[in-house]
């Protein structure tokens, strides 16, 4: 998980610190149907809470949630207490550098609630997570230097307080059914179940890294909005849509643009528009600019790249494809014989103005450096 060291002076006292063609109707019906599913149907607020706690006495008697096994290499992976309070680190092996800055350094990464992760079983068949997911739990060192020299170090940790945390943790007992791997109509049924009772198909999850923008901090996973955070109590304040301008997933890697500060994001996801880009203002108040790429299949592209002029981003042969989620087989699928590309846009450009460069196939994540030299990105 990607981990952040945010340089910052602490002046405050630390109390708390792709498919064949005879499936492309299916496809576009069951897109349709999804979306048909999430609009909000105006009902009595009575009516509605009866509806959701006889679908929640249906998922107890027909579903058991069971913790999956972890293996040896991931019991690194195992999830910790969360802290009632922030504690001072008194063991510290070896010495801490004479000139190191005085700051904070967070990261973030799963920690799932109840136990860990689960998986169930039931008359559909079975279905689970995978590792990387799980809530979101930031983890936060204090470093403050003392006026005799020495170090005050304060270590303090807190779940990401999302939406649909908040939600499980009322039922205080594992909710949302797993909903990634496993058999099709366990999936199937899990996506319908989690949409109807909590308006959405999975949990965000909020665990894969920790960004700054206009002063201001984030707690992200590409599968829904980032969360801002309060650095000091690790409080969550709410979801960043940008004022209302971006409704739909970003990026667990955002670019700050050199020269003007703005943001650069993208979002993906299994439904169209796959992939849209988007540039947010260095003052994080406007999306500045919003494009949809145009392409024919959901990628699962986890960074996007920028030079000074441009956006660099790739199209992998690994996609999401609902269609699998009634006729068998994985919802997410590593096409062997399938294109990679890379993609560079302006800046401000659009889905025609992209140049396209084939490449071998491949399923690359992450994107240390992009510069241009000369005519050359």
């Amino acid at each position: 998980m990607q981990s952040s060291y945010l340089k910052l002076q602490v002046n405050c006292s630390l109390q708390k610190p792709s498919i064949s063609h005879n499936f492309d109707h299916f496809k576009s019906r069951l897109s349709s149907a999804f979306k048909q599913l999430s609009l909000r149907i105006s009902v009595p607020k009575t009516i509605k809470n009866s509806f959701v706690k006889l679908l929640d006495v249906f998922v107890d008697q027909m579903f058991e949630f069971v913790d999956q096994p972890l293996l040896p290499s991931q019991r690194n992976f195992a999830p910790v207490d969360a802290l009632r309070e922030a504690v001072l680190v008194t063991n510290i092996d070896g010495e801490i550098p004479e000139d190191f800055p005085e700051g904070v350094y967070i990261r973030n990464g799963p920690n799932p609630l109840f136990g860990g992760l689960k998986s169930t079983k039931s008359m559909f068949g079975s279905s689970n997570h995978i590792w990387v997911e799980g809530e979101g739990m930031l983890h936060a060192l204090y470093f403050k230097k003392e006026t005799d020299g020495s170090w005050n170090v304060v270590y303090m940790n807190r779940h990401v307080e999302s939406e649909t945390f908040k939600q499980e943790k009322q039922r205080n007992r594992s909710s949302f059914l797993p909903a990634i791997e496993g058999d099709s109509l366990a999936i199937l049924s899990a996506y319908l179940l989690n949409l109807l009772r909590f308006g959405k198909i999975n949990k965000y999850i909020s665990n894969t890294n920790i960004f700054e923008h206009a002063g201001k901090f984030y707690s992200v996973a590409e599968n829904h909005m980032p969360q801002e955070i309060d650095i000091f109590t690790l409080e969550t304040l709410g979801n960043w849509d940008v004022n209302g301008a971006w409704n739909r997933p970003f990026t667990s890697h955002p670019k700050k643009a050199s020269g003007t500060g703005e943001l650069v994001i993208m979002g993906v996801d299994a439904t169209k528009p796959f992939v849209e880009i988007g540039v947010i203002s260095a003052d994080g108040d406007k999306l500045v600019h919003k494009v949809d790429l145009k392409l024919s299949r959901c990628s699962l592209c986890h960074e996007i790249g920028i030079t000074q002029r441009y956006n660099v981003f790739l199209d992998y042969p690994l996609s999401i494809d609902l269609t699998r989620l009634a006729f068998g087989g994985p919802l997410i699928k590593y096409e062997h014989e399938g294109y990679a590309k890379i993609g560079i846009m302006p800046r401000y450009g659009d889905a025609d103005s992209v140049k396209w460069f084939d490449v071998e196939p491949n399923c690359t994540f992450h994107i240390i450096n992009c510069f241009e030299d000369g005519n050359e990105v």
